[in-house]
């Protein structure tokens, strides 16, 4: 038996070869493409020549599929697995047409070079599968010793259902409306007589784009969110928080971000403009409404059975119970619970004791004597705005890049006029998760060399720093713990946040905290910035246990290097998650919309994977 290919960058030296020269770069991808069309398109006895497809590839390639052909989010890497893959969902007789792929066509092709060590050729294309589907995609090829082009990775996409177009451009309403839309609209919002498809628990950015998502794709959907307005989540935070990612990397989905806005977004100002976009799509929102509970409809329809309280605007509780056959959680990683340590002695404590969550502004602690404890993302920000008055004690290493240098090298595709957002959506992910991990790792020490004068300064004052898990600095820490990076840390170095990271915290005092080398620190107050819970735990208080305690896990990676849970199978029937960034939830709303979509047009066929799950 072959052994499994171990994944490796294409450099020079690893393809062995000399840097290719003279290249073509639409040439040679329309070649490409023109014979894996034939080696994917069955013969007149309605063969296909899966070992034909394979010699297209290097022995390690990554094919990375949404939807399009597994009804997942599924990377396959290496020979082997693409050939298993191919054969299962391409080779296979019995499914026919439902997986072929037809009508490869290129769009365009361009040379990359992500830095001196390697060349490849990017190529993005268009398909369609079967007569249901359209998708697009991104191959990239490399030189091989042999002295052709293969593929390094492919990426399939769906992106559209076939009859089912979203309801946008010339497909959009196209009927005057005099003196009816009001009134059309208050019984939308309030499903008078009917019952909502979907019911997406959570109004944020994630709850309101796979809403207008699904709007267009004319299927009925309520939102319901248990602050008073839109965008309270992000209100009622600390008023110093900004978003951590640059504006082109923000957009919502159909309604991009206006060319005046600041490149990082106030939290505020993203509040209102959730606010505004909810009206603008119009949006079926319940605000002040509070889902108390939720059971599979006993009838064995699949559906789910919601019991909700509302509050509506005079002040009047509202009970309804809702019967959607579609439940999404759009309530964050930790669905708003607070990790708090459990340290000894904090009843003596004579000062007050809180969490970043509950934290609103350095305002009202003017003079008084601040620790902070914790060191990622949250931990700065309130460090930052209590400066010269606290303290940062940091638990466990962080990784620290600066805005100026990392920003543009990890987010190299949306800056400032470079790409449309869409294409740039699809070639970050046409990039196989553990690929761009082997990636980072080089553009980790790219950034560090750049950033030297800062980390060095962070090192002198005894911070502790990390490049995270598998080396690859932030998109690891995103994807694998949703934290453990900032951006910056200056204030650190100028002297105006005081540090602590040299013993751990043993218990409190009366005046502060004290360590295990028995040093202390005084305080009047102490802010956990310690992380929020499990998002699992928010799924059970509604599930309840027994049904709660089925819902898979949702973050981190699998084995294959895709996100565990998020946007796909949660391991309970019409049970959805949709989280992440502004980005994340804008691009996967579209997949997670399409499977919905497809479920309810009786296009849905079921998942594929190589092991089985």
């Amino acid at each position: 038996m072959a052994s499994t290919p171990v994944p490796a960058l294409p450099t020079f030296d690893n393809l062995g070869i000399s840097p290719p020269t003279d290249i073509d770069p639409v040439k040679i991808a329309a070649e490409w493409l023109e014979n894996l069309q034939t080696a994917v398109s069955p013969s007149p006895n309605g063969d296909v020549d899966v070992d034909k497809a394979l010699d297209l590839f290097q022995p390690d390639a990554f094919w990375r599929d949404i939807l399009s052909l597994t009804w997942d989010f599924r990377t396959f890497f290496g020979t082997a697995q693409i050939k298993s893959f191919l054969q299962d969902r391409i080779a296979n007789p019995t499914i026919g047409e439902k997986t072929r792929l037809n009508n490869l066509k290129l769009e365009t092709a361009s040379v990359g070079k992500p830095d001196d060590d390697m060349t490849w050729i990017d190529a993005l294309f268009t398909f369609s599968v079967g007569s249901w589907g359209a998708g697009d995609g991104v191959f990239r090829l490399v030189f091989s010793p042999e002295g052709v082009w293969k593929a390094l990775t492919v990426y399939t996409n769906l992106q559209s259902l076939t009859e089912y177009p979203e309801k946008i451009g010339a497909l959009r309403n196209q009927l005057p409306n005099h003196g009816k839309w009001a009134e059309q609209r208050r019984k939308e919002i309030e499903f008078e007589g009917a019952e909502p498809y979907v019911l997406i628990i959570g109004g944020g950015q994630s709850g309101l784009g796979l809403g207008a998502r699904l709007k267009l794709l004319d299927v009925p959907t309520l939102i319901v969110d248990k602050y008073p307005r839109v965008g309270d989540q992000w209100r009622n935070r600390y008023e110093a928080l900004c978003l951590h990612d640059p504006v082109w990397f923000d957009h919502m989905p159909y309604l991009p971000f206006p060319p005046n806005w600041p490149v990082w977004t106030p939290a505020q100002k993203l509040a209102d403009w959730l606010e505004s976009y909810a009206k603008i799509m119009e949006l079926n929102v319940w605000t002040s409404s509070v889902v108390t509970s939720a059971e599979k409809d006993p009838s064995g329809s699949g559906g789910w059975i919601v019991n909700l309280t509302r509050t509506l605007p005079d002040g009047t509780e509202s009970r309804r119970v809702l019967r959607p056959t579609h439940l999404v959680f759009a309530t964050g990683l930790g669905s708003g619970s607070m990790v708090m340590p459990n340290l000894p002695k904090k009843e003596e404590f004579e000062g007050e004791v809180i969490h970043t969550l509950e934290y609103t502004t350095a305002k009202k602690y003017v003079g008084r004597k601040v620790i902070v404890v914790g060191a990622a993302t949250s931990g700065h920000d309130v460090a930052h705005d209590l400066a010269n008055h606290g303290t940062l004690y940091q638990r466990s290493p962080v990784y620290v890049m600066s805005t100026k240098n990392g920003t543009p090298t990890f987010l190299s595709m949306y800056v400032e006029d470079r790409l449309p957002t869409d294409i740039a959506d699809r070639l970050g992910a046409s990039f196989p998760i553990p690929f761009a991990l082997l990636l980072n790792q080089r553009l980790v020490k790219k950034v560090a060399t750049a950033d030297k004068d800062l980390l060095d300064g962070l090192t002198k004052k005894g911070f502790k720093l990390t490049n995270g898990p598998d080396d690859a600095g932030c998109i690891s820490l995103i994807y694998r713990r949703a934290g453990g990076f900032y951006f910056g840390y200056k204030l650190i170095i100028d002297g105006k946040i005081g540090l602590k990271s040299d013993s751990v915290i043993k218990e409190f005092t009366k005046t502060g905290l004290k360590f295990e080398d028995d040093s202390t620190l005084e305080a009047d107050l102490v802010i956990f910035a310690t992380g929020i819970g499990n998002p699992r735990d928010g799924y059970k208080k509604i599930l309840g246990e027994e049904l709660g305690s089925k819902v898979k896990k949702i973050w981190d990676l699998d084995s294959a290097g895709e996100v565990n849970g998020a946007w796909r199978d949660i391991g309970i029937e019409n049970l959805w998650c949709i989280m992440g960034s502004l980005a994340m939830c804008r691009y996967h709303s579209r997949h997670l919309a399409l499977q919905i979509k497809a479920v309810k047009e009786g296009l849905f066929t079921g998942r594929y994977s190589l092991d089985g799950n």
